[in-house]
């Protein structure tokens, strides 16, 4: 039975990637202070694994992740408060597909898009 999924985002600078998630999308660092070239960060019921990519070139990168929330608004004004770039096409709205989503990139360019059915 499957339980969780964890995705795997490349990441090239372990500070970087770590400052980002932490200080503008409010995720806790859980772990691998054993393991310098891989990082786990969590927030709420959600984890995302990152792994050291320092060749990684962010405009051919297609990591991406869909993350599910049952507070869209409250979520998206606090990355606003935060001051956190939203990306230019992913501001919230609501999709054709009926989800209310909004996007961002990280400093990566590894996709992050929040969604909530209306």
């Amino acid at each position: 039975m499957l339980t969780d999924i964890h995705p795997k985002l490349p990441m090239r600078n372990r500070t970087n990637t770590l400052q980002f998630y932490q200080n503008q999308l409010g995720f806790k660092y859980i772990g691998s202070d054993d393991y310098p070239f891989y990082l786990i960060m969590e927030k709420d019921a959600i984890q995302i694994h990152f792994f050291e990519f320092k060749e990684l070139n962010p405009l051919e990168n297609y990591g991406q992740v869909y993350i599910r929330t049952n507070d869209i608004e409250g979520l998206y004004q606090t990355l606003l408060d935060n001051k956190t770039n939203i990306h230019p096409n992913g501001h919230l709205q609501i999709k054709p597909w009926g989800q209310k989503e909004f996007a961002l990139l990280d400093p990566d360019n590894n996709l992050l898009t929040f969604g909530q059915s209306k």
